[in-house]
């Protein structure tokens, strides 16, 4: 299973980078096998990945198109044909 850490506040800074980095080191165990951060004004988040399904693509944290958006989480994304 999958780890996920994150603080959302209004404003972060390097000490809080810095915390959830750390936060996702203690949460090691629950992803092996790579991580992830995402670094906003107002929000830091960090995962940790456990490789079972999607191995070469299933990276995080996920963004849109413009890259406005970010996301991550503990799933998979399925897409449909249209």
């Amino acid at each position: 299973m999958c780890g996920i850490a994150g603080l959302a506040q209004r404003s972060v800074g390097p000490d809080d980078r810095e915390r959830v980095r750390q936060m996702c080191e203690l949460i090691t165990h629950r992803g092996p096998d790579g991580d992830g951060f995402y670094f906003g004004d107002s929000a830091a988040l960090g995962m940790r990945r456990l490789a079972i399904i999607d191995v070469q693509t299933g990276g995080q944290p996920i963004y849109n198109e413009d890259q406005s958006i970010c996301v991550v989480f503990n799933g998979e994304i399925l897409s449909r044909p249209a």
